[in-house]
């Protein structure tokens, strides 16, 4: 059971990182969000989103082309230690880094326009290669390491497919900015859908045992592994059996006050097929009697 959860986990992680590549891959322009106007009538700039952009860095390699010039040169730019790229035809030295594409687009058009050299030109700029965001992933996946962001911010889940998790994985850890996160499950779909920047440090751990207890008249009460699925029946039937006619089951559950509550069962009924056989949670008691 443990191993069909963790296979189709990955499966559902596999096939949505597939969408959210084609997004990864894709570095132009983005489209331009209108700004929003107070109550005096002043516009306000709308910040960006982070999933939605990126500002390139040192180390990015960046493909500017002059679309309809006659000048032929290399289209390839490599941003330098200093944030800015050699490019000769606009002056030199050109500051890049902190920009988004569409932000270098617009200056380098810009400029060329004050130079009067291909004026007429369209400039075209993209990231042809991711080097200035990364974060790193350890812990139990089947390809730890170094993985390259291609937004500022992307959905964990595009990390973990590309990381494969290994099937005993079952919660991640993400430190920023020096400071460790609190441990989230993965089971949970809010987890997946948590956002990594650059820098952090994204650690997949083991999910720590989970137990339920069983006592009354059973041949072997005690603490017991909690498994995903098992019912009552097969509870009891793991500890061995209830003692001679026992008949009667208490389960008590904490809600979320921490308070108790309890529900009554009969051995009988749930073999009959008149009552369900309810299936347990971690750290159910469990207690037959007569």
């Amino acid at each position: 059971m443990k191993n069909l959860i963790s296979i189709t986990l990955f499966a559902v992680l596999v096939l949505t990182s597939l969408v959210s590549a084609v997004a990864q891959e894709t570095a132009g322009a983005m489209p331009v969000r209108p700004a929003l106007s107070d109550s005096t009538g002043s516009a306000k700039s709308v910040e960006p989103v982070l999933t939605e952009i990126y500002r390139v860095g040192v180390g990015d390699v960046l493909d500017i082309r002059l679309i309809n010039s006659p000048i032929n040169r290399s289209t390839l730019f490599t941003v330098m230690p200093g944030g800015a790229i050699d490019f000769p035809i606009a002056g030199g030295a050109v500051k890049v880094a902190g920009m988004t594409p569409e932000e270098i687009k617009a200056r380098i058009a810009a400029e060329l326009k004050r130079r009067a050299v291909a004026e007429y030109s369209q400039v075209s700029v993209g990231v042809r290669q991711y080097v200035s965001h990364s974060v790193m992933v350890t812990g139990l996946v089947v390809n730890p390491g170094t993985r390259y962001l291609r937004r500022e911010a992307v959905p964990l889940y595009v990390i973990l497919a590309e990381s494969h998790l290994r099937n005993d994985a079952g919660r991640v850890v993400i430190m920023r900015a020096g400071t460790n996160g609190e441990a989230l499950e993965l089971s949970d779909p809010k987890t997946l859908n948590v956002t990594v920047q650059a820098g952090d440090v994204i650690t997949v751990l083991n999910k720590p045992q989970e137990f339920y207890y069983i006592g009354g008249r059973i041949n072997y009460p005690g603490q017991k592994v909690f498994q995903p699925g098992i019912t009552l029946l097969q509870a009891i039937l793991a500890a061995g059996g209830a003692r001679q006619k026992e008949d009667r089951v208490e389960v008590s559950r904490a809600g979320a006050d921490g308070r108790l509550a309890t529900i009554h069962y009969r051995i009988k009924e749930i073999k009959a097929g008149t009552v369900e056989d309810p299936k347990l949670e971690p750290g159910d008691r469990i207690e037959v009697s007569r």
